[in-house]
């Protein structure tokens, strides 16, 4: 306990921590933290859908050209990298519970810039609205992170996994919310494609308040007491620095980027090639939703999987998925069924990857370390996607969606080599 002697600004653990207590004590607390993440998650992943998807749509709408449509995806992921970093101090300094209601409330506040953009016509306006909206993707995977704090090492990808799943309710309903939330729009006398940023506002605001009530025994802050190094972790190794040092780190946050800028580029660019030939609102909606369904709904058997069977072999697993999705994209991109298959191969591909990445990223450094590397993995995954995203736009307008599927394999294409040369030799955390 602190004495009166301390200097003024060293965080006692106490409030976070019951005195005396023990790791093998802390399942209870586990139990209510991924309950809590997982509320949080479901409400949070509402606004998901609307923002990649109407985003673009919007995005080439106020515009004027079909080629800023991907600088939808790029605001949203930039602005999720550049809230990675800082949310990641402040769930240091002052636990997850801050850092991911901070995060909810900043994306909510973007869902009502976007609706005013439309409101006076301003492009430039949009993009601000959807950076802050991305604040919500870093809290998104920020809690995947969370989950891991408390979690024992064998069941540490299942608990990770298990708050990736939650955030399939959200996120399917998020796009089939486009017809009542333009009925809602209409109501209210906003512009059409904005009704459903309604909704995700509401839903990031009600986020907020699930995490400030809901996360009173910090997982993070709980984690960093029980090992003595509460109130230090401010001094230990930058993100940057991890990455130059430890290769296991390197590959693991290299694996999660890639995979994920693979699964923006092309999805992102989906509904406009969707709209393009002839598809209505309802069915861009519907396919998206199938989409997400995959990256979400089966995350908990990967994580099942990457605790049996390692990690290294289901991110192999998840890239053979991504290339699946490419190719059929590269030769059929004319039907909306194989589309819409793609799709979901590629929402299946990106959760088998980025659940048994982020696992091993987890578990690269000390606890007291983790959240400068898990910050610095979520700027380069969203960085790699950002630019993913940027390049989608004129990639399309220039070779067409079986091109953009094609140019996308050389990304799988990294991440296969890399595995490969890990497993043949060996290489442990």
């Amino acid at each position: 306990m602190p004495t009166a002697h301390e200097a003024p600004n060293s965080r006692p653990p106490a409030p976070h921590v019951p005195a005396g207590i023990h790791p093998e004590q802390l399942h209870p607390a586990q139990r209510t933290i991924l309950s809590v993440l997982v509320g949080g998650q479901i409400l949070g992943g509402i606004g998901m859908g609307a923002t990649l998807s109407l985003g673009s749509l919007l995005a080439a709408q106020l515009s004027g050209s079909a080629a800023w449509s991907g600088m939808a995806a790029t605001m949203s992921t930039l602005g999720a990298a550049l809230a990675a970093i800082p949310l990641a101090r402040l769930a240091v300094a002052r636990g997850r519970r801050i850092s991911l209601s901070t995060g909810a409330l900043i994306a909510g506040a973007g869902a009502a810039t976007a609706i005013t953009s439309a409101a006076v016509a301003s492009f430039p306006l949009l993009l601000v609205g959807l950076m802050l909206l991305g604040a919500g993707t870093a809290v998104n995977l920020q809690a995947r992170f969370a989950a891991t704090d408390l979690a024992p090492t064998g069941t540490r990808a299942r608990d990770l996994s298990i708050v990736v799943w939650s955030t399939t309710v959200g996120a399917v309903l998020g796009p089939n919310l486009f017809g009542p939330g333009e009925t809602v729009g209409a109501a209210l006398g906003l512009p059409p494609l904005t009704g459903a940023f309604v909704f995700a506002a509401a839903a990031q605001a009600a986020a907020a308040v699930v995490y400030l009530a809901g996360l009173r025994t910090d997982p993070l802050l709980t984690a960093m007491a029980l090992r003595g190094t509460a109130g230090t972790a401010h001094r230990k190794q930058s993100g940057l620095r991890i990455l130059r040092s430890t290769p296991h780190a390197r590959y693991a946050v290299a694996a999660v980027a890639l995979s994920h800028a693979t699964m923006v580029a092309l999805m992102s660019m989906t509904p406009v090639h969707l709209r393009d030939h002839g598809a209505s609102l309802t069915v861009v909606g519907f396919t998206i939703s199938l989409h997400i369904a995959g990256m979400y709904a089966l995350s908990p058997v990967f994580g099942w999987l990457a605790d049996k069977a390692g990690r290294l072999p289901v991110i192999l697993l998840g890239q053979a998925m991504l290339l699946g999705a490419l190719m059929i994209a590269g030769t059929a991109a004319e039907s909306q069924t194989a589309v819409t298959l793609s799709l979901v191969l590629l929402g299946l591909g990106w959760s088998s990857s980025v659940v048994a990445g982020s696992a091993l990223v987890a578990e690269s450094v000390p606890v007291e370390d983790r959240p400068a590397l898990q910050g610095a993995s979520d700027l380069s995954m969203n960085a790699a996607a950002a630019l993913g995203g940027a390049l989608a736009g004129p990639v399309l307008a220039t070779v067409g969606y079986s091109g953009l599927g094609f140019i996308s394999t050389t990304l799988v294409a990294v991440v296969v080599i890399w595995t490969a040369r890990r497993i043949r030799t060996g290489a442990r955390p």
